[in-house]
């Protein structure tokens, strides 16, 4: 295991870079949570958080494959330099909107405006490590992608964590700030990173524009990590409903802290392996354990209501099998295209996964708002077996691609 991550970190301007794109993505976990608590204390609603969460969410995974489809024709800083101004800006005006209790539509327009800006430092940071480290050593860039989802988790824990104190201590809104504080300091900082900045690849007027996304195989992978998505999203809403249903609202961060956690061990775990199985076959199996570890966390909500304490251990065991998951499907993505394309179609995966987190929130709020939260617990549940079940329309494509690897 050491000696993966000592080359790991021999890489010039690795850890560099590596931490600059900590600071810049760990709003990612700190804004989903941050806006919920922030809309729910301003409008006593789930179902407007949940909805104001499906519109942003919807508006990311659109705007972050094109503006990364960008970076990698004009350059990583260039294209940061554009959108992390305006991304602080319209998080600013969302606040100010909501506290001056402006028209709903304003709200709308300007949480979509500020996901209108956002390139995406999960996909930068990982093109850099390709670019870095180069394709022929597979076996480093796999631990590049496992240590990637590692810090994901990291994030994951402590951003939660940090915007519930924030929320509960300060202000709902002071969270929301803090995003904003690490969006500008973790811009600055990886944008002076120039040197292990992918070269950008002008468009060739020969050459294929259309989106990835068209190509069979780019679906094959974006529609179970939508339904993923929608997963993460619906169970981070009902673990927020469900610490409040019982009066332990400040512990939801440290449920979800809990689950990331599962998922950090294991991200750690699986960078320091040589993998002999294709990334299809771990991509696949990665699912169908999702699937399996989600029903516990179901039954334990519905059979046993209040226990926190088994919820915690189902809710980590979850989390061991997500960067599994992740990270086959990440290095699935990236080795499904050409040098020039890569920072895209990195992007179309995270993508897919906020495209899902954009369609049950609404109706997860919903459910909380008027079933209550032990029913809410289906949502999740049923993502999971949707996903597992989208394997099977392109099961031709999984079985051309597993055998292409067996040769």
């Amino acid at each position: 295991m050491q000696h993966n991550y000592r080359r790991l970190f021999s890489v010039p301007g690795g850890w560099k870079f590596s931490f600059a794109a900590f600071i810049l993505r760990l709003p990612i976990s700190m804004l989903y949570l941050a806006m919920v608590l922030f809309v729910v204390a301003e409008t006593n609603s789930y179902s407007m958080a949940g909805a104001l969460s499906m519109a942003a969410s919807i508006v990311i995974s659109i705007a972050a494959p094109l503006w990364s489809r960008a970076a990698d024709q004009y350059g990583q800083t260039r294209i940061l330099k554009i959108t992390a101004p305006l991304h602080i800006f319209f998080m600013a005006a969302f606040v100010i909107l909501l506290k001056s209790d402006a028209p709903t539509i304003l709200w709308f327009t300007s949480a979509l405006l500020f996901e209108s800006f956002v390139i995406g430092s999960g996909q930068m940071v990982r093109r850099r490590w390709i670019y870095a480290i180069g394709e022929k050593d597979k076996v480093l860039t796999d631990t590049a992608y496992s240590f990637e989802a590692f810090v994901d988790e990291v994030i994951f824990t402590s951003g939660p964590v940090l915007a519930t104190l924030l929320a509960a201590y300060f202000a709902p809104e002071y969270a929301i700030f803090a995003a904003m504080f690490f969006v500008a300091t973790g811009a600055y900082l990886f944008a002076r990173q120039r040197a292990s900045e992918p070269k950008p690849h002008p468009r060739n007027p020969e050459a294929d524009h259309s989106l990835l996304i068209k190509e069979r195989f780019v679906q094959a992978v974006f529609l179970p990590l939508v339904l993923c998505g929608s997963f993460f999203s619906a169970a981070g809403l009902v673990i927020v409903g469900y610490a409040d249903e019982f009066g332990e609202r400040e512990f939801s961060g440290l449920l979800v802290a809990i689950w990331s956690l599962g998922s950090g061990i294991s991200a750690i775990a699986i960078g320091s392996i040589k993998w002999r199985r294709s990334d299809s076959i771990r991509f696949i199996e990665s699912i169908l354990a999702l699937f399996i570890l989600t029903i516990p966390i179901y039954l334990i909500a519905v059979i046993l209501p209040g226990n926190f304490i088994l919820l915690s251990i189902a809710l980590f065991l979850n989390g061991l099998a997500i960067a599994p998951l992740l990270t086959s499907g990440f290095a699935l993505a990236e080795r499904s295209v050409p040098e020039e394309r890569k920072t895209e179609v990195l992007a179309w995966a995270i993508s897919a996964l906020s495209l899902g987190g954009a369609i049950p929130p609404a109706l997860t709020g919903y459910i909380i708002d008027t079933r209550g939260i032990s029913v809410a617990f289906i949502v999740p549940l049923a993502c999971m077996a949707l996903s597992a079940a989208s394997l099977l329309p392109f099961l031709g494509i999984w079985k051309a691609k597993i055998s292409e690897k067996s040769r």
